[in-house]
């Protein structure tokens, strides 16, 4: 039953692992990276490994009680730091990602959920998922 429930994660992450993700450095200005570059691999990021619970269109897993909620349309997206901590501590049967994603993965990925799928266009930067680890007092992120 475990292996079973955990089998999806493992999977995705053999796939992150046997290929890299690669970003487009695109800049706004001097050494920034445009809001593509970061949608881009937040995109990847979804593809790689949230998708294959949370769904292509980020509608969750399916019905009531699966436990895998929707991320789209979600109000709880619209607080940075709370998706922030979901993703780095994990949250019931999620798992933790700051062993498998950089801190700018995950702030890729949670600009591309809150842009993409809600109404939050706001980004998500590695500085706040750096402040957010380090609050927690865990060690740092890849």
């Amino acid at each position: 039953m475990i292996v079973r429930r955990y089998l999806p994660l493992f999977a995705a992450g053999v796939l992150l692992a046997a290929a890299p993700l690669v970003s487009s450095q695109a800049q706004d200005s001097a050494g920034g990276q445009t809001n593509v570059a970061i949608s881009n691999e937040g995109e990847a990021v979804y593809r790689q490994i949230c998708q294959a619970c949370h769904m292509a269109d980020a509608r969750g897993g399916g019905g009531a009680g699966t436990g895998i909620p929707a991320l789209a349309d979600n109000p709880n997206m619209a607080d940075k730091t709370r998706m922030i901590e979901v993703l780095v501590n994990g949250r019931g049967g999620m798992p933790w990602f700051t062993d498998m994603l950089t801190p700018q993965q995950i702030a890729a990925v949670l600009t591309y959920v809150r842009s993409n799928h809600n109404a939050y266009p706001e980004p998500v930067t590695a500085e706040e998922v750096e402040a957010v680890v380090a609050s927690a007092g865990g060690s740092s992120v890849q």
